[in-house]
């Protein structure tokens, strides 16, 4: 079978670099009818990590991802959209595979210790946000999920969660299935930069244009795009490099005849930054207009948003159980079967 797992922290609304980085393809994969079961979880219980003190965002977002999985085109009835906390399997399964994994193998994660540095939890580390990789091992293994569409920065997540597979299967026999990364074809679309031209767009460096985000909104964020900073005349030679604005027509624009001529002409001089961001913004529209038209009928009705979360966590309770037996089964735990 051809099982994909994937999911989103509920920290905010999702933006752009979601989109690009994955929202777009996991809708693409959904509708290829290549793929057994597509598993897409709300990842509640790994956002309270960090969040542990302010669980009323953590709740409060859980509406706003589920809203926005279903404006992009995540369609319940082919997807099986979930909140992580009420699948109790997956902190079972998190419990076994954490005698598996040393704190040095945790530590040494690049995406926890770069996580680490942004928050600030050098000198204190709650233990839920360090383990928090053995919690996704469990939140893949338990749908059996070999297929799993993530951004380059969670690679190395991806791996250790390889890791504690070939560890189980070696310790109890051939009981989880290994999973492989899907990335985006697009190079550019796998790390978004933000709109102030950083490394990332990042709810936390308030530097993203969000899905949910109004025409209004987005029009004055692209006018505020970084780009190159010696281009001060439109005859002056400009550069592409780093230059965000080109870097979201690479992500977003279908036409890549006119993207490339426009790059030419920025490149020798004669193309003002303001010509290029109105045919960026042009481009953009183009993408978030039936989303948020889309978002706005859902939003008319969020119970019945909620019991689409409600139908697809019980069908998520049911895989990870089965999946939650035959671990204990190969354990030899399950004392009263």
């Amino acid at each position: 079978m051809k099982t994909i797992l994937t999911g989103d922290r509920p920290t905010g609304k999702l933006h752009l670099g979601h989109f690009v980085g994955s929202l777009r393809e996991r809708v693409k994969l959904q509708n290829s009818g290549e793929y057994d079961k597509i598993f897409i979880m709300i990842a509640d219980a790994q956002a309270l990590t960090d969040h542990a003190d302010n669980p009323a965002t953590v709740r409060e977002n859980i509406l706003n991802v589920a809203l926005d999985y279903l404006s992009v085109g995540l369609d319940p009835a082919k997807s099986t959209i979930f909140i992580q906390s009420q699948v109790p399997a997956l902190f079972e399964l998190t419990a076994y595979y954490l005698n598996l994994v040393t704190v040095s193998r945790l530590e040494r994660n690049p995406t926890v210790k770069n996580e680490i540095a942004q928050k600030n939890f050098e000198t204190s580390i709650p233990a839920g946000f360090l383990c928090y990789p053995v919690s996704q091992a469990a939140d893949i293994t338990a749908f059996d999920a070999n297929i799993v569409p993530v951004g380059e920065d969670q690679a190395p997540m991806l791996e250790q969660t390889r890791e504690i597979v070939r560890k189980m299967n070696e310790l109890y026999g051939e009981v989880l299935v290994e999973p492989n990364i899907f990335l985006s074809s697009n190079e550019t679309c796998r790390r978004l930069p933000g709109i102030d031209g950083k490394a990332k767009m990042s709810k936390t460096l308030g530097n993203c244009i969000y899905l949910s985000d109004d025409a209004k909104t987005v029009a004055a964020k692209v006018k505020e795009m970084y780009t190159d900073p010696l281009h001060i005349k439109v005859s002056d030679p400009g550069h592409i490099e780093g230059n965000v604005v080109f870097t979201y027509l690479d992500a977003f624009c279908e036409d890549k005849k006119t993207v490339a001529e426009m790059k030419e002409h920025y490149q020798r001089g004669g193309l003002g930054d303001v010509k290029v961001k109105k045919f960026l913004l042009e481009v953009l529209e183009e993408v978030l207009t039936p989303i948020r038209q889309r978002r706005t009928d859902y939003e008319k009705n969020p119970a019945a948003v909620m019991e689409i979360l409600k139908a697809g966590t019980a069908a998520a309770n049911e895989k990870a159980y089965e999946v939650l037996r035959r671990v204990k089964r190969a354990m030899k735990i399950n004392y009263f079967e």
